[in-house]
């Protein structure tokens, strides 16, 4: 069974394939949230999937957000290295941006398990997900740097939030990600392309 985007983390695939428990439980509770919601999911659920007692849930985590949020925490880790890789090699900023955005949206179709927790079961983890905007919106700032402009991190933020926002509503919707990517592109860009300096 192919594990959820948590299990590509550097650190947690390996455990993974040894069977440890933290592993475990982190691939579970991303499956069980998934699957019910984050309300109707349950510590149960979890320690069922992963097939370690509700002791050791509570020796590693102290809660169900707890787990929630460390797993949230290392599937934006492995979203945001894929988006470094992805923007590697690029000719400029503006393909810095389409192929960083590309691998951004096309992470969420391949990954349904962890697009459900990470666009729409967020709501319990708000400083996991505020997190992840700001660590986007710095993405960005890179990009536009190498374009020589310079955008105000508040700007940066409306574009990454934005992001999310309309990938949560497409997602939700039952649309791929991926089918995002001009419109996103499109919006980025002119904010490097403004005629105006900001002020």
């Amino acid at each position: 069974m192919r594990g959820s985007l948590v299990t590509d983390h550097p650190e947690l695939g390996p455990l993974l394939n040894e069977r440890p428990q933290r592993a475990k439980l982190l691939d579970a509770m991303v499956r069980v949230v998934a699957e019910k919601g984050y309300e109707a999911a349950t510590v149960a659920d979890a320690v069922k999937l992963a097939r370690v007692s509700r002791g050791t849930f509570y020796e590693l985590f102290e809660s169900k957000e707890a787990c929630l949020a460390a797993a949230y925490r290392i599937g934006q880790d492995v979203l945001a290295a894929r988006v470094s890789d992805a923007v590697l090699g690029a000719r400029d900023w503006r393909e810095e941006l389409r192929l960083g955005l590309r691998a951004y949206l096309q992470a969420f179709d391949d990954e349904p398990l962890f697009a459900r927790v990470y666009l729409l079961e967020w709501a319990p983890i708000r400083a996991e997900r505020e997190d992840a905007i700001r660590r986007f919106a710095r993405r960005y700032g890179k990009s536009f740097t190498r374009a020589g402009a310079l955008v105000p991190e508040e700007a940066l933020y409306v574009l990454a939030s934005g992001v999310h926002e309309l990938t949560c509503a497409h997602v939700r919707a039952g649309g791929k990600a991926i089918e995002l990517e001009d419109v996103l592109v499109g919006c980025a860009v002119r904010l490097a392309d403004k005629e105006e300096p900001w002020t």
